[in-house]
């Protein structure tokens, strides 16, 4: 590897619940790395590519600044900090790319269990306790709801029970939290997921291309994450059924069996999952020998 080509800064969670994913999916793309006794950084050995660990309220402030290149961080954090930034001002200077299918969670109002809610109107006049004021603004906004919000920084979901609010809007993934502290969604305010962002800084040409080179290998990568190669032989009467049984899959490729005429082998990329039903009912519709194989890296 060529060591005068700029190398691309990505700033990723430090620590957390997309730390891994991150971590697994850069080095699906390809990336062997080298990381750093303090564990804040690590060093790409075959790309000229550097992986910063920060914490995730950072990640677009770094990207905003020309810091970093890219960074990988929720929607939920990206959406705040262009909103509101860090509370001196919102931050613009960065695009969102692609989202990344993982790190699944919801932005939610929610409300004790004992309160009686109708609709967004109930929240006129209310106080909201949140740690997203931006995003919770703006919802409050496209509602035409006047609300209070006060900022919350802590573990939102005790200030009703403190008195300091009559409502929260906080992140829920399986809604335990929320009924552990007798609450219950009301609204949804946001839909989040990792997503990556660039930095508007003009790049040079070696960064930009190898930027190219990596969303089209994350590309790859998300294309077989369900993804399985089946391949099973057939009677050729039965090749319309068969086809129409794959799952996720475009024409399949069918070749020739020596010897038989009447029967070939089909092989096919199925773009979803391949359950045990699924093999029962090619078996019913006259496949054998099937074999699911699971697909690692797919270029269309």
């Amino acid at each position: 590897m060529q060591t005068d080509i700029p190398r691309l800064k990505i700033a990723i969670q430090k620590s957390g619940r997309l730390t891994e994913h991150c971590l697994d999916l850069l080095s699906r793309c390809g990336l062997k790395y080298t990381q750093s006794k303090d564990q804040l950084f690590c060093f790409g050995e075959n790309m000229p590519i550097d992986i910063l660990l920060v914490r995730d309220d950072d990640i677009p402030g770094l990207v905003a600044d020309d810091v970093c290149d890219l960074g990988i961080a929720g929607l939920n954090v990206i959406h705040e900090k262009r909103l509101h930034g860090d509370g001196n001002g919102a931050l613009s200077n960065f695009e969102i790319i692609r989202g990344l299918d993982f790190g699944h969670c919801r932005l939610c109002i929610a409300a004790p269990d004992d309160m009686a809610y109708e609709g967004t109107a109930s929240l006129a006049g209310q106080r909201i306790a949140t740690s997203y004021p931006g995003v919770l603004s703006r919802f409050l906004a496209e509602t035409g709801i006047t609300a209070e919000i006060v900022h919350f920084s802590g573990a939102v979901e005790i200030a009703p029970r403190l008195g300091r609010a009559d409502f929260i809007c906080d992140l829920v993934s399986t809604g335990s939290t929320l009924a552990a502290n007798q609450l219950r969604e009301v609204e949804t305010v946001l839909e989040s997921e990792a997503a990556i962002i660039r930095t508007d800084a003009e790049l040079p040409a070696e960064k930009t291309e190898w930027i190219e080179r990596l969303l089209m290998r994350i590309e790859g990568v998300q294309q077989v994450r369900e993804s399985k190669y089946i391949m099973l032989h057939a009677p050729r009467s039965a090749l319309a059924e068969i086809t129409r049984l794959l799952p996720g899959s475009e024409a399949p490729t069918i070749l020739p069996l020596e010897g038989r005429e009447d029967r070939v082998a089909v092989h096919a990329v199925c773009r979803e999952n391949v359950f045990w039903e699924t093999l029962e009912n090619l078996k019913e519709a006259g496949a054998s020998a099937m074999l699911v194989l699971p697909v690692e890296k797919m270029l269309a």
